[in-house]
């Protein structure tokens, strides 16, 4: 079973280098480095003379260390001269990549006495007496908190606050393009429950709605929860829901082509965290047939020894059959496999014990549960959390429109209906005349998804 990563534009460098004049020195180069492994994406000449010329060549690579391994063979060639190299993903992070700007003309003084002192008095004021109109007359109207801790960023684990930076930029990035939410990170340097709600509600008046990301399970379960019963804004915790909305659009599509019913069904879920129980609890509301949850040590079941509150929950809700044995017989006959959990878990033989047209998502990132290739062996439809592979599971086909639809519903709370109508929509922008098994959810550049979830969102929550 091949575990090799792909090329990525996540790992392109750029490199500037100098070759010979010559009709087939180009060719070669990209020979070169087609031959290493690596993908060329663009060849740009940026200066030369009679006998050379100096080349910027982007291509991606797999990793860091095969970047590394691509240019050394580039500087290993006698008639290339490598004279610099950049990786384009950390050039695009330098300073950060989101910025304030005024909405407002701040030309001459009687815009800043509108802006600023004194007119601005009178606005305070008009909030001080109705603090309602926060929600009109400031950024609270259409602005978000991407809070974090920094204990599970990306599956790189408990890596802190600073470092949670870039994925938090990221996210707020996201918000404004697909959704125009004016969002900003908030990255907390304590990981204590108390401390992280205390914050949090201090902070609240500024925003419209709460986006906690990755945060630990279980701790993520108690922050969200009490957040809600103190906040009168929406928390969101997308890890949890925003992950758990895409699954299950993409199933539903998945389903149509198929032919099955949700009620028909069963799931194996590998992974019982924050998104693997999210996935389970909104499967259910659904109507799936039923579901087994996996963990490390095997299927969670009724009457289970367990100290993990959570884990000993799925186990007796879920699991009708109290199987309690390892993965490879949870997946034995299941329609549907959904791994949120760690690469390289499930064989191809296991999915050709599944029930007939079986359905493998397979969500761990950057590596999945099983090679897509090697999944597509035997399943009928195949979904990853890459990129570079058709059915992408993004949450960014959620969260934007969802928060839109939150804000402009004003809404103070979130719920399970308004998740199952944003699933509905991304779900339904695809069309049952499109879908087929390389197209079960749309792109997230498809401009359609964001309107359409912000206004099944905001038809439920007015």
């Amino acid at each position: 079973m091949s575990t090799a990563r792909l090329p990525s534009a996540g790992f392109s460098i750029t490199v500037r280098l100098a070759l010979s004049a010559d009709p087939g020195a180009a060719g070669r180069l990209a020979t070169v480095v087609g031959q290493a492994g690596a993908i060329v994406t663009a060849l740009d000449v940026v200066g030369s003379d009679n006998k050379r010329m100096t080349v910027d060549l982007t291509c991606d690579t797999s990793d860091a260390s095969h970047a590394e391994q691509v240019t050394h063979i580039l500087e290993s060639m006698p008639d290339f001269d490598v004279k610099k190299v950049s990786d384009r993903t950390f050039l695009m992070h330098l300073g950060g990549k989101i910025e304030v700007a005024p909405k407002v003309p701040l030309r001459n003084r009687d815009d800043l006495s509108m802006a600023y002192t004194p007119g601005v008095a009178r606005v305070c004021m008009a909030i001080a007496e109705n603090p309602d109109d926060a929600r009109r007359l400031t950024i609270k109207r259409n602005t978000v908190a991407v809070v974090t801790d920094g204990s599970a960023v990306l599956g790189l684990g408990n890596i802190g606050p600073a470092a949670a930076m870039p994925v938090m930029e990221g996210k707020a990035a996201l918000f404004k393009k697909f959704g125009d939410v004016d969002a900003w990170p908030v990255c907390l340097d304590t990981q204590d429950t108390d401390e992280i709600v205390n914050i949090v509600a201090a902070l609240a008046p500024t925003y419209g709605g709460i986006n906690l990301e990755d945060i630990a399970a279980p701790r993520c379960f108690e922050i969200e929860a009490r957040l809600r019963e103190r906040l009168d804004i929406p928390v969101f915790h997308d890890d949890q829901h925003g992950t758990a909305i895409v699954v299950l659009a993409a199933l539903t599509n998945a389903l149509r082509v198929v032919g099955k019913e949700f009620k028909d069904v069963r799931a194996t879920v590998v992974g019982c965290g924050a998104a693997g129980t999210a996935i389970m609890r909104l499967l259910e509301k659904a109507g799936i047939g039923d579901i087994i949850p996996v963990d490390r040590d095997g299927a969670l079941h009724s009457g289970m020894e367990c100290e993990n509150e959570t884990w000993k929950w799925l186990g007796e809700h879920f699991n009708k059959g109290d199987y309690s044995g390892d993965l490879s017989g949870a997946v034995e006959g299941s329609d549907i496999f959904i791994g949120v959990s760690a690469p390289n878990i499930l064989k191809g033989s296991d999915v050709a014990k599944m029930a007939k047209d079986p359905i493998v998502f397979a969500l761990a990132n950057p590596d999945p549960e099983i090679s897509p290739t090697e999944a597509a062996r035997y399943a009928a439809i195949v979904a990853t959390g890459r990129s570079d592979q058709p059915n992408q599971i993004n949450n960014v086909l959620a969260f934007p429109g969802v928060f839109r639809g939150l804000l402009d519903a004003q809404a103070r709370d979130w719920n399970d209906d308004a998740a199952l109508a944003a699933a509905t929509a991304i779900a339904d922008c695809v069309g049952e005349d499109k879908v087929n098994a390389t197209y079960i959810v749309p792109s997230v550049f498809d401009p359609n998804v964001a309107p359409a979830v912000a206004a099944a969102v905001k038809r439920v929550m007015r």
